[in-house]
């Protein structure tokens, strides 16, 4: 790489990390999601600011192809991937099996419902105006559904938190929907991010070397291969864990050391297999998490997690959260009464879906009432979808925007209601002491700041 370009690559991050940190730690300060935070430290640098100040020196600092451009992309993409496999890990930390009938009850309904809703949405109504290049119908309508449906385990962890509820049966009930509905709708967004990669990808991997067509073969081909790969490393990880409990575990200097690159490792082959399998490698990755959090050696708490943990969530991820800030553009691809009726509709449809569950779980109508408007923040998970549909060509700027904007608008509407109800005694306050860790929550809290995590 020539020197200039090194110079741009490594003044871009150094600007984007330190903004995306201390932004994010800003709003951690003012128990707001630091996610957001971290967002607006990357929208300060791109077209929505400096770019629209000196459109010349944003274009010269951030260009769009090239080495640096590139270099700036690699980060990125291990930023997502090393989010993704965190998240899989945290999924075992959160869950619980208390109160099996309303989690069960209340993951199905407040799922299947608004996920129906937003597969009707986009055959009620045209949205050609939001179809990225990649052209594909099929897969834009999974994204739009998944969009509707998904709510954030990271961002709703930490507001919990935050206002002393984290060790309640609440917290239990709404950690634990999450858990499931995360892992169904993983599922569904590497089907459609694997339809278009297949478009794009076509000299490349088994779709080739098996001849799948578009259309609805390459969709049945991807769900097949979806839940195949889950399958498949949910049986080697049960088989490794049985293989481990048959010897002595280590214990002090006798307890192996390379748990990281080992971890690591299995996070970029399971990326690798899936790019070959023609499904999204942040998927190989969560799907790792998952099964790595099943084992007794990696837990959200274990040595390996933590360090892996901590790097990531000082640079890797920032950088993947404000890259998104700096993909956002809310001169040329903001339509706000687009986004406005967007967001209505998909809160008014995840919420009603929550509440109508937990009723029917026998919740009282302010517990419900709670758990619908928790449940509809959908923070990182939701800015995820958004950035892969949008780097994948499903969908385009505008509904990239209103993606974005939507994860976070629904993540603050959560954090308020939620603290506003503690205050008037709706919800029972905790100290925490038994709360569930979160890996994936970020930056301080009042009024003793702490370690700088990310959401």
């Amino acid at each position: 790489m020539p020197d200039i370009d090194l110079f741009r690559l490594f003044a871009g991050l150094t600007l984007l990390t330190a903004c995306a940190v201390l932004l994010g730690r800003l709003f951690g300060w003012f128990r707001q999601p630091p996610v957001i935070g971290e967002i607006l430290g990357g929208l300060l640098f791109g077209p929505s600011l400096f770019g629209l100040i000196a459109p010349e020196a944003q274009a010269w600092l951030f260009p769009k192809t090239g080495p640096a451009s590139a270099g700036l992309a690699l980060v990125y993409q291990l930023g997502t991937l090393l989010l993704m496999f965190l998240a899989g890990i945290q999924m075992r930390t959160v869950y619980s099996r208390q109160d099996g009938r309303a989690v069960g009850i209340i993951a199905v309904v407040g799922m299947v419902v608004p996920f129906a809703f937003g597969l009707l949405l986009v055959q009620l109504v045209d949205l050609s105006g939001a179809m990225g290049e990649a052209a594909n119908e099929t897969a834009l309508t999974l994204v739009i559904a998944c969009a509707v449906a998904i709510m954030s385990i990271p961002v709703i962890s930490r507001i919990m938190m935050d206002v002393g509820i984290a060790g309640t049966a609440f917290a239990r009930v709404v950690l634990s929907v999450a858990v499931l509905e995360d892992i169904v709708l993983n599922v569904v967004i590497a089907v459609a991010l694997g339809m278009v990669d297949h478009g794009k990808h076509d000299t490349f991997g088994a779709p080739t070397l098996l001849g799948v067509s578009s259309g609805y073969g390459s969709a049945v081909y991807h769900a097949l291969v979806s839940v195949g790969f889950f399958g498949l490393v949910a049986a080697l990880s049960s088989l490794a864990r049985r293989i481990r409990a048959t010897r002595p575990r280590p214990t002090g200097k006798d307890r192996p050391t390379g748990g990281v690159p080992f971890l690591l490792a299995l996070v970029l082959t399971a990326a690798a297999c899936c790019l070959f399998l023609g499904i999204t490698p942040m998927y190989g990755a969560f799907v790792v998490g998952l099964a790595a959090g099943r084992s007794h050696c990696t837990t959200a708490e274990s040595e390996p997690a933590k360090a892996i943990h901590s790097f990531a969530t000082g640079f890797f991820i920032p950088v993947y959260f404000a890259v998104v800030g700096l993909k956002l553009d809310l001169v040329h691809a903001f339509a706000p009464l687009y986004t406005l009726l967007f967001i209505a509709f998909a809160c008014t449809v995840k919420a009603t879906s929550v509440y109508v569950g937990a009723r029917w779980a026998g919740r009282t109508r302010d517990n419900a009432l709670n758990l619908a408007i928790a449940m509809n923040a959908r923070g990182g998970p939701g800015i995820v979808l958004a950035t892969l549909a949008y780097d994948a060509e499903i969908i385009n700027a505008t509904l990239f925007t209103t993606l974005v904007l939507s994860a976070v608008v629904t993540s603050l509407m959560a954090g308020s209601w939620l603290e506003r109800a503690v205050k008037n005694g709706l919800l029972p306050r905790t100290d925490g002491a038994d709360a569930p860790p979160s890996l994936l929550s970020t930056a301080t809290r009042r009024p003793e700041p702490v370690e700088a995590v990310t959401s």
